[in-house]
């Protein structure tokens, strides 16, 4: 199969210029045509066969280049999959500019949170798949009432805590990698609260078990975790209640922070609070990549046999899996 990106800008209409516009790079399965808009522009059509696609929004990690994620774009693009990452650099607060997945500090306040998404970019990237479905190569060929929203760090977390269909419901399920639900204790919560997920949507929830990152940033959440998972497994024991068994937890041997980045860029970030990952960190994103498309073939897609592959890989004694959940 053959992997096509196109770029398209948006504008979030609740923040002030210069910081109000994000730039997609959107990845989609592809035919190669032999026309003449193909040999001389590069615009390569979509696979209709493979239509409607389905749609993943990788939300980034703070200070984490779109880039960063192209090498999980591709392999989920290539199962079928539109796959959009994004750039936004914003002023998330007063002279702190940075590139951010976009989170709206507001609605994570003890009076606000649960009541709205966290995802502050979110609707501006709904709008503009709705101009991808009206022209262009994926026009009519995007199936937009089957939306994943997954993300790193930070941008992992405001893709689990959005994923609810009374705020969008054209949104299917999540997943994240390094992410919680940990509270701030600046905002008025108690020392080592997790805060509630929706809990309506499939959840898969990954993190590894050398995340320096995480161990070292307790602090804003009033507490010393124990381990570096241990506010990844919280958050799936105690933010999510279950019962429907479309919910993971999957930890990894081995992996670190930064585990999920191809290629890591030390230059921007906190890598510097990272562990170093002991195992070989290409193995352990190809089986984030596939547990990721599975979930989605799975829960998603609703394959049968996806949920076979996905069970039996992650009840497996796979050298890098070092636990598995599932409620």
């Amino acid at each position: 199969m053959t992997v096509r990106a196109l770029f398209q800008t948006a504008k979030v209409e609740t923040a002030a210029s210069p910081y109000d516009t994000i730039q997609l790079k959107v990845f989609y399965p592809a035919q190669m045509s032999g026309s003449d808009q193909e040999q001389n522009l590069g615009v390569v059509p979509a696979d209709s066969q493979q239509a409607p696609f389905k749609v993943v929004i990788v939300f980034n990690g703070i200070n984490c280049g779109p880039e960063l994620y192209q090498w999980l774009a591709v392999k989920l693009a290539d199962r079928g999959l539109v796959v959009v990452t994004f750039s936004w650099i914003a002023e998330n607060l007063p002279g702190m500019v940075a590139l951010t997945p976009g989170v709206d500090l507001k609605m994570l306040a003890p009076n606000a949170y649960g009541t709205g998404p966290t995802a502050s970019a979110l609707p501006a990237l709904l709008a503009a798949l709705e101009r991808l479905q009206a022209e262009g190569v994926l026009a009519g060929l995007l199936d937009l009432d089957h939306i994943i929203l997954g993300g790193h760090s930070a941008g992992g977390r405001v893709a689990i805590e959005s994923a609810d269909s009374r705020f969008h419901p054209q949104v299917a399920a999540a997943f994240a990698y390094a992410a919680h639900t940990a509270a701030i204790v600046q905002l008025g919560y108690a020392s080592g609260t997790i805060l509630p997920l929706p809990d309506s949507l499939p959840l898969l929830l990954m993190g590894g078990t050398c995340d320096g990152v995480i161990a070292n940033s307790s602090h804003p959440y009033g507490v010393a975790w124990e381990q570096a998972t241990t506010p990844v497994m919280r958050t799936f024991r105690e933010a999510i209640k279950g019962g429907r068994d479309d919910s993971y937890l999957l930890l990894l041997e081995g992996a670190n922070h930064f585990s999920v980045v191809d290629p890591f860029d030390a230059t921007t970030g906190r890598p510097f609070l990272d562990f170093p990952a002991t195992q070989p960190e290409d193995q352990l994103r190809n089986l984030m990549a596939e547990a990721i498309g599975l979930f989605i073939d799975a829960h998603v897609h609703s394959q049968p046999t996806a949920l076979d592959a996905l069970n039996q890989i992650l009840g497996s004694t796979h050298p890098l899996i070092a636990s598995f959940e599932r409620k």
